[in-house]
C-alpha cells in the first residue's frame, strides 16, 4: 500500500536517492530542505512527478504537514560543512530531532533518524557494535555533528520509553556514490577530484587510518528495510560495509580507476580525527536481512563516471 512519506534532509546527497527510491516503490514523497547544503539539482529529475513535493524548509523550526512515516537525513554531514556553523549544526541535530518528533508523535506516524558512525568517535574497540559508547570529545572541532547526533539519539529513545512513538535509528557509516558534492571535504570525493585534475591526492597522517565505504544504493535499502520493521526493533542498526580500506589503498585504487598522474602527499592529520572506523553488521544482518553487495571498485568507478561528467 502506498505511504506518504517525508523526507527531511530530501535534496542532499542520500536523501535525494532515498525520494527516488521510495517514489519507485509506489508511494507520495514530501521532500523537505533548507538547500544550506542540499541541492535542486539533485532532485530536477523527480519534480514532474506529481506524487513528489519539494518544501523549503528548516527543520529546527516547527513543520506541520501530514504523513504517515518521517525519515530524518537533515544535517549537514561532512566535516568542511557542519564545521563551517557548528552552532547551526547542533540546533538542526537536536531542534530539528525535536519538531520532527513533535510531528510524528500528533500523527501517530514512524520516525527513522539517520545517525552516524561517528557516535563512536576515536573508537577504543574495532569492530564497532552498537552496544559500545563511543569516545568522543564533547569540545572538539567534530562534535557539534558528533554530540548532536548523540543528543538526537537520546531525544528518539526517550520519545519511544516516553510516548510510546515508533521511532527507528540507524548509524550510516562512510556512504559514497553519485551526487556527492565535490567540495565536501570527504575523502572519496577530495581523491576523486585531485585524481581528475592531475592534482596530488592529500593523504591526511600516515595513510594507514581505515575507514568502510558503503555504495549509496546499498545503504537506501537498508533504511528503507529498517522502516519496515516492526515496533520493537527501535535500533540503534549499523549500516555500513564490514570491507576495510586504508586511505594509502583506497587513494591508490582512485588513481588506477581514473588513470590519473597524481602523486599522492601526506599532510597532518585533523584533529579528533578516528584512526579506524569498520561496522559490525550483525544486528543488519540478522534484523533487517541486509547486507552490502557493490564491492568498492564497481562503487568507485560509478562515482567516478558521476564526477567526470557532472563536476569538471
Amino acid at each position: 500500500m502506498a505511504k506518504r512519506i517525508l523526507v527531511a534532509g530530501g535534496s542532499g546527497f542520500l536523501g535525494s536517492h532515498l525520494c527516488e527510491a521510495l517514489l519507485e516503490q509506489g508511494n507520495e514523497v514530501i521532500c523537505v530542505d533548507n538547500l544550506y547544503t542540499g541541492s535542486k539539482s539533485n532532485i530536477y529529475h523527480l519534480l514532474d512527478d506529481h506524487r513528489f513535493e519539494f518544501i523549503r524548509h528548516d527543520v529546527t523550526f516547527p513543520l506541520y504537514i501530514e504523513c504517515d512515516e518521517i525519515y530524518n537525513l537533515a544535517c549537514p554531514a561532512s566535516p568542511v560543512h557542519y564545521q563551517r556553523d557548528p552552532v547551526q549544526t547542533v540546533k538542526t541535530c537536536v531542534h530539528g530531532a525535536i519538531n520532527l518528533l513533535g510531528l510524528a508523535k500528533r500523527l501517530k506516524a514512524k520516525i527513522l533518524q539517520a545517525s552516524t558512525s561517528e557516535v563512536y568517535g576515536d573508537p577504543a574497540i574495532h569492530p564497532q557494535v552498537e552496544e559500545y559508547w563511543g569516545n568522543v570529545n564533547p569540545i572538539g572541532v567534530r562534535s557539534c555533528y558528533d554530540e548532536g547526533k548523540r543528543c538526537a539519539e537520546t531525544l528518539f529513545s526517550c520519545y519511544n520509553m516516553q510516548c510510546n512513538l515508533a521511532t527507528k535509528i540507524v548509524r550510516i557509516f562512510n556512504t559514497y556514490g553519485p551526487r556527492m558534492q565535490p567540495d565536501d571535504g570527504r575523502v572519496v570525493s577530495n581523491f576523486i577530484m585531485q585524481a581528475l585534475h592531475d592534482r596530488d591526492i592529500t593523504i591526511f597522517g600516515d595513510g594507514k587510518q581505515t575507514r568502510s565505504f558503503c555504495f549509496v544504493s546499498d545503504l537506501i535499502r537498508g533504511l528503507i528495510r529498517m522502516m519496515a520493521t516492526g515496533p520493537e526493533c527501535t535500533g540503534p542498526v549499523n549500516l555500513g560495509n564490514p570491507g576495510e580500506f586504508t586511505m594509502l589503498e583506497l587513494a591508490e585504487l582512485v588513481i588506477e580507476l581514473t588513470n590519473s598522474n597524481s602523486k599522492i602527499i601526506f599532510c597532518p592529520l585533523p584533529q579528533d580525527d578516528p584512526k579506524q572506523r569498520r561496522p559490525d553488521i550483525s544486528k543488519a544482518e540478522e534484523l533487517l536481512n541486509w547486507r552490502p553487495t557493490i564491492p568498492l571498485r564497481e562503487g568507485l568507478q560509478k562515482t567516478i563516471e558521476f564526477f567526470a561528467s557532472n563536476c569538471k
